[in-house]
């Protein structure tokens, strides 16, 4: 039987991921913004202590540093998670942490594409019911 909670890194990872890629955005926009006000169309614009444009290159720091952060974090639970044995986890590391295809996962650990798009599938679903039973069962709290 499938122990959903021992994957419970792959959503810590996932979401990180997200995270990560969000603040990365967010980071080239701030800098885009910096670029106005430094020599661009907004340069000519006086700043005040109290101006957004005096404050840019302060939130680029902060977002720089919990980009930092994020990134040290992800690291950790790679390192964490190659660790791990068991095929669902070679399944699950090769197809969300390597970005390998299934076809590649499975010629990898010598099993049929088939065979491992099951086994994927199985758990997804596991993953899934776990995570919608806690919701479920979150909401069914009775007060005494």
């Amino acid at each position: 039987m499938l122990n959903v909670s021992k994957f419970a890194w792959l959503k810590d990872y996932r979401e990180l991921e997200y995270e990560i890629a969000y603040l990365d955005l967010n980071l080239e926009r701030t800098k885009t913004e910096l670029k106005r006000w430094v020599q661009g169309d907004l340069a000519k614009v006086k700043l005040t202590s109290e101006s957004q444009g005096s404050k840019v290159e302060d939130i680029i720091e902060q977002i720089e540093w919990e980009l930092a952060h994020k990134m040290n974090n992800l690291f950790n639970i790679k390192k964490l998670v190659k660790s791990f044995e068991g095929l669902e986890h070679r399944i699950l590391i090769g197809k969300y942490i390597d970005h390998k295809t299934l076809e590649q996962v499975a010629e990898e650990l010598g099993y049929s594409a088939q065979y491992i798009y099951n086994k994927h599938a199985q758990i997804r679903r596991m993953v899934s019911f776990a995570e919608n039973y806690t919701v479920k069962s979150s909401h069914n709290i009775t007060l005494s």
